[in-house]
C-alpha cells in the first residue's frame, strides 16, 4: 500500500507541523486502516484537521458524546499498533542525507550500509507511469536497484529536493522544468531504513504541483544509457 504523499504543513507552524506529521506519518497512514470507518474519520477530523467535536459530530452524524468515545478508542487502537521506538527527528534526518547523497553518487555500498537486512523498496506507478519498483525486498538487491537508476535521473538533470513526506524523511524529485516526476518517503527504525516507498503515479502527485511526464523521462533516460559511437 502506497497512499499519496502528504507534505508537512504548509503553515509552517513548528508546533503544529509536529503533530501533522505524527499524525500523517506512513505509520499512521497504515494504521488508520486498522480503525473502522467512522473511528477514522472522527480521528482525522479531530487529529489531523483539529476539528472541534460540535463540527466532528455534525460532519459524521452521530452525537459529540459518540464522537469522544470513538476519538478515545481510535486514539486507543492508534497508540497501541505504533512502533516502541522511534528514531529521533534529528538522526532520522543526518540518515536520510546519508542516503540521498549516496543514491545520487549510485554508490551500491553506501546505500546497503543504511538499510535494514530485510529492508524493503515499494513503488507505485498505477500503470500511468515507470514506477521505480513493485516490491523488492533485501538490502543487498535494493541498494542495487537503486544505485543503478537515480545516477542517470541525475544526468538528464533530474533534482532531489529534501522534504518530509507523510511524517517521514523523504524527497521530491523534479524534471529539468520544475514538474514533480516522484516522491520518495523514509521508513527509519532502530537507525535503518526499514522501508522505501516511491510514488510516481501521477493521479498522486497533483496535489504536490505540475507533474512531469515520466514516461518521457524514462525515454530520455534510455537513451543516455546507449553507448555512443
Amino acid at each position: 500500500m502506497v497512499p499519496e504523499p502528504l507534505l508537512t504543513d504548509p503553515y509552517q507552524d513548528p508546533e503544529r507541523s509536529a503533530q501533522l506529521a505524527d499524525s500523517v506519518s506512513m505509520a499512521a497512514l497504515l494504521l488508520l486502516e486498522r480503525l473502522s470507518p467512522l473511528e477514522r474519520a472522527v480521528f482525522v477530523l479531530r487529529e489531523v484537521f483539529g476539528f472541534g467535536f460540535p463540527e466532528v459530530a455534525s460532519a459524521v452524524g452521530r452525537s459529540e458524546a459518540a464522537c469522544r468515545q470513538l476519538a478515545v478508542r481510535a486514539r486507543r487502537h492508534m497508540d497501541a499498533g505504533r512502533p516502541r521506538f522511534e528514531a529521533d527527528r534529528r538522526e532520522r534526518e543526518k540518515l536520510a542525507a546519508r542516503f540521498f547523497g549516496a543514491l545520487r553518487e549510485g554508490d551500491v555500498e553506501g546505500l546497503r550500509e543504511l538499510l535494514a537486512a530485510d529492508v524493503q523498496l515499494v513503488g507505485d506507478g498505477g500503470g500511468k507511469a515507470p514506477a521505480l519498483a513493485r516490491s523488492i525486498i533485501g538490502a543487498e538487491k535494493v541498494a542495487r536497484v537503486l544505485a543503478s537508476i537515480f545516477p542517470w535521473l541525475v544526468r538528464v538533470e533530474v533534482t532531489l529536493q529534501p522534504r518530509e513526506v507523510n511524517g517521514q524523511p523523504g524527497a521530491i524529485f523534479r524534471d529539468r522544468d520544475g514538474k514533480v516526476l516522484s516522491t520518495m518517503a523514509l521508513d527509519v527504525l532502530d537507525g535503518r531504513i526499514q522501508t522505501i516507498r516511491s510514488v510516481i503515479n501521477p493521479d498522486k502527485l497533483r496535489h504536490v504541483g505540475p507533474v512531469a511526464d515520466a514516461w518521457a523521462v524514462a525515454r530520455e533516460v534510455n537513451q543516455a544509457r546507449r553507448p555512443t559511437d
